[in-house]
């Protein structure tokens, strides 16, 4: 009896491995995979183009100020 109870657990147990290592096997090979970073790069640039006319809006000034005189200096000619 306990002969057949460790068989199925160990058929159990083998099975739940196997489909684990080829879960990982499966799920690394497409995060590394080409068209899942463009699928990645694509939902960030949607994100970022969705948020840049708010942050434009609130950091840029409306109105600028006149530039700023520059000093006028003196150029001396050595001899």
């Amino acid at each position: 009896m306990f002969n057949k109870i460790a068989n199925v657990l160990s058929i159990v147990s083998f099975v739940m491995v196997a489909s684990m290592s080829g879960g990982a096997y499966f799920g690394y090979k497409y995060v590394t995979s080409e068209n899942f970073k463009a699928k990645v790069m694509n939902q960030i640039l949607d994100q970022v183009q969705g948020l840049m006319p708010d942050i434009l809006d609130n950091e840029l000034p409306n109105l600028t100020g006149a530039s700023i005189p520059m000093p006028k200096k003196q150029m001396k000619f050595i001899d």
